[in-house]
C-alpha cells in the first residue's frame, strides 16, 4: 500500500474510533454513594442517602452537568469496614467519583483502595486522619474533629472556662481524633484537661465516670461519642447529680440524638454545622443557601436536615463544582479542580487547596443548646456570625 494511502486509511480508522467512543462523552455523569444503610450506623446513612438524592435530583431538573445528567450508584456498607471496601471495589472501574461512608472505620479502611484507584472521594466522615497527612484523591464533606473541638474550646473561652473533663470513645477514629485535637488546642485557647475519661461503644454503664469528674476541679464535661453512648451519657448525666455544664458535638446534632435522650437534652451543649441553624443565624449567602437547602429537604421528606444531611448535600455539590470547573469526567482533572476550589454549601464556605482537604474552619461550627427538644443557637454563635466572619 502507498505511504499516502496507509496514512489516510490509519487517520480515518482513528477518528471512526474516536465517533465510537463520543456517546461516553455525552451520556450520564455516574457518581457512587457508600452509606450504611442498615446496620448500627444505617440512620446516618439513610440522611447521607436522601440529601445526596436531593441534590442529584434538583441538579438533573436544572439540566445536569456539563449538559449530561448525574446517574448516582448506591451501595449498602452495612456500617462495616470490610463491606465499605467491597463497594468501592464495585464500583470503581464504573463512576467518576465516590461519596464515601458516614462510619468513620469504613471510611477509614476504603482509603487505601483510594489511593490505588485515583479516583475522587468525598468522605461524609470528619475523621482527621483522613485528611492528615493528605491522600491525594481524598476530601471531606464535614468539618474534622479537630475543628469541631477548636471551635468548642473558643466558646469555653469566652465563657470563662478553663479546666474541663473530656470523655471519649477509644473504638471510634471520630471520637479518638476529637480528643486528640481538644488535648492539642487546649492550652492555645488557655484550658486545661483536668480529666480524662475513657469508654467503648458497647458501654452501658456511665455511673464511674460521672463519678471520677465529680471528684475533680472541671468546670465543663465535653463527650466524644457517636451512636448510643451519646443517648446513655445524656440521660445518665441528668440524673447523676454532677453539676457541670455537659457539650457534645456535630454526631448528636440531629434528631437520632435529641428524641431518645428526650427531657434528658434540655440545656445540653451540641456543636453542629451552620447548616443545623441557619435561620437563626444573621443572613448572609451562606444562611441563605442552607435554609433554601433545609426547606427543600422538608418539603420532599417532611422533616427538617440533620448534620449528616448538611455533609450529603454538600458533598455532591462540591463534585459537581469540581466537574465544571475540570470541564469533564478525568479523574485527575476533578482531584485538581477540587484543590483549587472555594464553594459555599450548607456546610459552610469550603476553602479546598493542596495542603487543605478539609476546607473548612471552625468560623462554620455553631455551638448550640437544647430547648424545648430544638436545637437553638446560643447568643455566643449568633455573636459570632454577625461579625460576619462566616459570610
Amino acid at each position: 500500500m502507498p505511504i499516502a494511502t496507509l496514512v489516510l486509511s490509519v487517520s480515518l480508522t482513528a477518528t471512526a474510533c474516536g465517533s465510537q467512543s463520543a456517546p461516553a462523552d455525552t451520556g450520564p455523569i455516574k457518581l457512587g454513594l457508600i452509606a450504611s444503610l442498615t446496620g448500627n450506623y444505617q440512620p446516618l446513612g439513610t440522611d447521607n442517602k436522601k440529601s445526596v438524592e436531593l441534590a442529584v435530583q434538583q441538579i438533573n431538573a436544572a439540566g445536569g452537568v456539563l449538559g449530561r445528567k448525574i446517574e448516582l450508584q448506591v451501595k449498602d456498607d452495612k456500617s462495616q469496614p470490610d463491606q465499605s471496601v467491597l463497594a468501592f471495589n464495585d464500583m470503581k472501574d464504573d463512576v467518576t467519583a465516590v461519596i464515601g461512608s458516614p462510619f468513620s472505620n469504613s471510611a477509614l479502611a476504603t482509603i487505601p483502595v483510594v489511593d490505588r484507584a485515583k479516583i475522587p472521594y468525598l468522605s461524609l466522615t470528619p475523621a482527621d486522619e483522613q485528611v492528615d497527612p493528605i491522600h491525594p484523591y481524598v476530601f471531606l464533606a464535614p468539618a474534622t474533629s479537630g475543628t469541631y473541638a477548636e471551635r468548642l474550646l473558643q466558646y469555653y473561652q469566652a465563657k470563662g472556662v478553663k479546666k474541663i473533663a473530656v470523655a471519649y470513645d477509644t473504638k471510634s477514629s471520630y471520637a479518638v481524633a476529637g480528643y486528640n485535637g481538644t488535648k492539642e488546642l487546649a492550652a492555645t485557647y488557655g484550658i486545661q484537661v483536668v480529666a480524662t475519661e475513657t469508654f467503648q461503644t458497647t458501654a452501658t454503664d456511665f455511673s464511674p465516670l460521672f463519678t471520677h469528674i465529680k471528684g475533680t476541679d472541671a468546670q465543663a464535661l465535653l463527650v466524644w461519642a457517636t451512636g448510643a453512648p451519646g443517648v446513655i451519657i445524656t440521660k445518665q448525666y441528668a440524673a447523676s447529680g454532677l453539676d457541670i455544664p455537659l457539650a457534645l458535638t456535630g454526631a448528636q446534632a440531629s434528631k437520632l440524638w435529641a428524641v431518645p435522650a428526650g427531657k434528658a437534652a434540655e440545656g445540653v451543649t451540641v456543636a453542629s454545622s451552620v447548616g443545623v441553624v441557619a435561620g437563626q443565624l444573621p443572613k448572609s449567602e451562606l444562611t441563605k443557601t442552607a435554609v433554601d437547602f433545609a426547606q427543600a429537604f422538608h418539603q420532599k421528606y417532611g422533616e427538617n436536615p440533620p448534620q449528616f444531611a448538611q455533609d450529603g448535600y454538600s458533598a455532591v455539590q462540591l463534585l459537581v463544582a469540581a466537574i465544571k470547573k475540570a470541564d469533564g469526567t478525568d479523574h485527575k482533572k476533578i482531584r485538581d479542580a477540587l484543590e483549587g476550589l472555594t464553594l459555599t454549601t450548607p456546610n459552610g464556605t469550603y476553602r479546598y487547596s493542596g495542603h487543605n482537604h478539609a476546607g473548612l474552619t471552625a468560623d462554620f461550627i455553631s455551638v448550640n443548646t437544647v430547648k424545648d427538644g430544638a436545637l437553638v443557637a446560643t447568643e455566643w454563635a449568633r455573636d459570632e456570625f454577625a461579625k460576619g466572619i462566616a459570610k
